[in-house]
């Protein structure tokens, strides 16, 4: 994996686990279910994808700004 970084000239600290979690924070970005997420993974128990493997990304800020916002408009 670091050869191929190096010969793309990205980041030599990813690593195929660091790829895991960016591929569970955009499932949970697009929508997708937790349930889903665990089978993916092979997880069992939710708790480790929760804290582990689920990041807030910047999608999910903008969502939940504009949700907020969506809300506030709403009720004015």
């Amino acid at each position: 994996m670091a050869r191929l970084l190096k010969k793309v000239d990205l980041n030599l600290k990813v690593t195929p686990h660091s790829l895991r979690h960016t591929h569970t924070s955009l499932l949970a970005e697009a929508g997708v279910g937790l349930e889903e997420i665990m089978d993916r993974l092979g997880h069992q128990d939710d708790e480790v994808t929760r804290r582990v493997y689920l990041h807030v990304t910047t999608g999910m800020k903008k969502e939940a700004s504009n949700k907020f916002s969506e809300l506030m408009r709403s009720i004015a």
